[in-house]
């Protein structure tokens, strides 16, 4: 795969993560990729609520990101062809969490905008 620029990463996060709870959920899982953890050992981990917790897993879940295990344990299970930009995620959430924050931000403030949108009343109407 070939090298991925910071703006093109930061556009994926920004399309891709409502929460910065569910891009460190996410890092957390990442770091072994082996090991399953149960919701109440993710809250521990990173200080979260429960409901944080399940939205992002349930986020994560929805993007093949995660695998929910049948007595609810999740793990990391990125598809092959996804792995070089879960990488390059990492790493610039690592290098820069304040930018990767902001593009989370981002994301959220135009999807609020454009369910906004959906429902302003037109003059013309």
């Amino acid at each position: 795969m070939k090298q991925l620029r910071s703006e093109q990463v930061l556009a994926f996060i920004a399309a891709t993560f409502r929460s910065a709870w569910a891009l460190e959920l996410l890092c957390l899982l990442r770091a072994e990729p082996q090991r399953s953890y149960r919701p109440d050992e993710l809250v521990r981990r990173l200080s979260a609520s429960r409901l944080v917790i399940e939205q992002s897993v349930s986020a994560l879940a929805a993007i093949d990101l995660v695998a929910i295990e049948p007595d609810g344990a999740v793990r990391y299970e990125a598809p092959d062809h996804l792995e070089g930009l879960m990488a390059a995620v990492a790493e610039l959430y690592q290098r820069s969490p304040d930018a990767v924050r902001r593009a989370i931000a981002r994301g959220n403030s135009r999807s609020l905008a454009a369910f906004a949108d959906a429902f302003r009343l037109r003059s013309d109407e």
